[in-house]
């Protein structure tokens, strides 16, 4: 017979094999003082799982940090494991997580490196402005800040000093100036005076019905606006397919370096926007609808803010709830199922499909996930008739697009072209030619990821599926041109080494990748070989479209560039 025989115990009451018992528990203790503060910052807000970034920010904009103690104090608050809140944040870039030493220092200067602000100086002023700035402040590097059209662009305290010199980032240094709220023109009683919320207003009578509705938006040919291009009525078809409750969850974290577009509409006309998103939740029915913001937009966020508590006390969101969430650094999140796991309060990771977002989404529900720009058209195509936009168009292409225009340009911005414009045409019809003492050499059609096109091939119409077969996409209709100043290796590696500061890191392909590809294409000679079985590799076995598109870059470059594979690396 097999007995159970408990360990003996050691001299003076000690456990087995003579340790003593702990005197106390296991882990980080919580510390009292930490646990009133943080209880006093929370105040009646509820301790939801799914609000844990939320309370993240608070904490990070109330102490500049996040402490260990603080960390602990929160986890104990919301009934949630140490490790579980530490992989949070720890995972986003804006929060600044101590576990021991000192905390650091109150200010940071946060310096864009992306490819338009690094052809614009941003090493320039990473190399001087520690110097100037003195040891009690931080200069860091940061991806994108959706200001490439004002590029080089910093940031203090995530407000944004745009064409940046050494003497602006120290003059906003001083004035330690925190975000504010964007006052926009186009407010709620600005907007409601010029007959917005009409159309909103018809839907919820039962005027307009929301087969109408759908049908018009497909006769239009609206597509998703955010890179993937779906058709925008069909997607609502399936969404509303699906049983309730279903919920909708709208994208605003463009990270996309070279894209630009959804802050501009934002901030030029927020409530053509909000009507089109009322209007999609109540399409589909959703008693909930969340919206997801880049935390690089902090008066867009705080104007947004008062926005919605406008169109609530008016009454005209009373079939859904409006719930902002605050990005936190995570180039990543713009892809959908990475922003669901966000607004869930998690790590940014892409989830395997299927099932996809509209069947299996946010908090498992059926989810219409939206674009800003995608809604932000909702209003004019549905009162102006589909003709519309079918109307405009060059190259038997129908409609319009909206192009983040940046880089070596006269006149960048945001540009409303036909849709099957081209690079060439942009350049000289809406940009205003390119910069003087810069000869056209390159461009980038859909941003870091869309892959890079000589000027030989700036004839080919710029729009969905055109460019595929070169490599190539317009994805986010993010467009930097590039010039004959401009080293190609120079900009793939920037590209790359964008990729690799985001990855999520959940897949090996994507986050091993893009490393090695780093080093490959810092270190040289490029090896056309070697590079493209790696790139291969991680465009076959990555879970989401980082590390699929990642090499985009690199291989346009050894296809359309040979030429520049045997000189020395250059830089800006």
């Amino acid at each position: 017979m097999n007995m159970h025989v408990p360990p003996k115990s050691g001299a003076n009451g000690a456990g087995p094999r003579g340790k003593k018992p702990s005197r106390t528990p296991k882990g980080r203790q919580i510390d009292t003082a930490a646990l009133d503060e943080v209880q006093t910052l929370l105040g009646d807000r509820p301790r939801r799982r799914d609000l844990l970034i939320e309370h993240l920010h608070l904490i990070q904009d109330k102490w500049g940090h996040i402490s260990a103690p603080h960390l602990a104090a929160l986890a104990h608050e919301m009934k949630m494991a140490q490790t579980e809140v530490y992989e949070v944040a720890t995972f986003y870039a804006h929060f600044d997580v101590v576990k021991d030493g000192p905390p650091p220092p109150a200010v940071t200067v946060r310096v864009c490196d992306s490819l338009s602000c690094a052809m614009a100086g941003a090493e320039k002023l990473l190399a001087e402005l520690p110097g100037k700035l003195g040891k009690d402040v931080r200069v860091v590097r940061a991806p994108c800040m959706g200001a490439c059209d004002r590029a080089p662009v910093c940031a203090v305290h995530h407000v944004q000093t745009e064409r940046s010199t050494v003497d602006s980032v120290a003059a906003l240094v001083k004035k330690n100036q925190h975000a504010h709220a964007y006052h926009t023109k186009q407010d709620f009683a600005a907007y409601q005076k010029a007959g917005g919320y009409a159309l909103l207003k018809d839907c919820l009578s039962g005027k307009r019905t929301r087969d109408d509705i759908i049908k018009i938006v497909s006769d239009a040919g609206l597509r998703g606006l955010g890179g993937a291009g779906f058709p925008t009525g069909r997607k609502w078809s399936l969404v509303r397919a699906e049983p309730a409750p279903r919920l909708m969850a709208v994208n605003g974290d463009e990270g996309e370096p070279g894209t630009f577009k959804d802050r501009y509409y934002l901030e030029q006309d927020p409530h053509r926007f909000i009507e089109g998103m009322l209007i999609g939740a109540w399409i589909i029915e959703a008693p909930d609808t969340y919206f997801y913001i880049r935390d690089e937009y902090p008066e867009v966020r705080l104007m947004l803010a008062e926005e919605f508590a406008k169109v609530e006390k008016a009454g005209l969101a009373k079939h859904t709830r409006l719930h902002q969430r605050r990005g936190a650094g995570a180039y990543i999140c713009g892809e959908e199922s990475a922003m669901i796991e966000s607004i869930e309060g998690k790590r940014g990771l892409p989830r395997h499909r299927p099932p996809y977002v509209a069947q299996v989404g946010l908090f498992g529900r059926p989810t219409l996930e939206q674009n800003v720009e995608t809604l932000f058209w909702i209003r004019d195509i549905v009162e102006k008739g589909p003709e519309w936009v079918t109307s405009q168009g060059r190259r038997e292409r129908k409609g319009f697009r909206s192009f983040s225009v940046s880089g070596r340009v006269k006149k960048p911005g945001v540009v409303m072209a036909p849709a099957g414009v081209t690079a060439r045409e942009l350049i000289d019809e809406f940009c205003g030619g390119m910069t003087e003492g810069h000869v056209f050499k390159g461009y980038l059609p859909g941003g870091a990821s869309g892959g890079i096109l000589p000027a030989s091939m700036a004839d080919e119409p710029l729009d969905f599926g055109t460019l595929e077969q070169y490599g190539c996409f317009v994805g986010s209709h993010a467009v930097v041109i590039l010039s004959d100043k401009d080293d190609m290796k120079a900009v793939a590696l920037n590209l790359m080494r964008f990729f690799e500061d985001e990855s999520c890191g959940q897949c090996t392909p994507c986050r091993v990748g893009t490393e090695k590809a780093v080093a490959l294409m810092a270190k040289g000679p490029w090896e056309p070989a070697l590079l493209t079985e790696l790139s291969t590799a991680m465009r076959d076995a990555s879970i989401c479209g980082l590390g699929q598109a990642a090499p985009n870059p690199l291989l346009c470059v050894l296809k359309y560039f040979p030429e520049e594979l045997t000189k020395p690396l250059g830089h800006w």
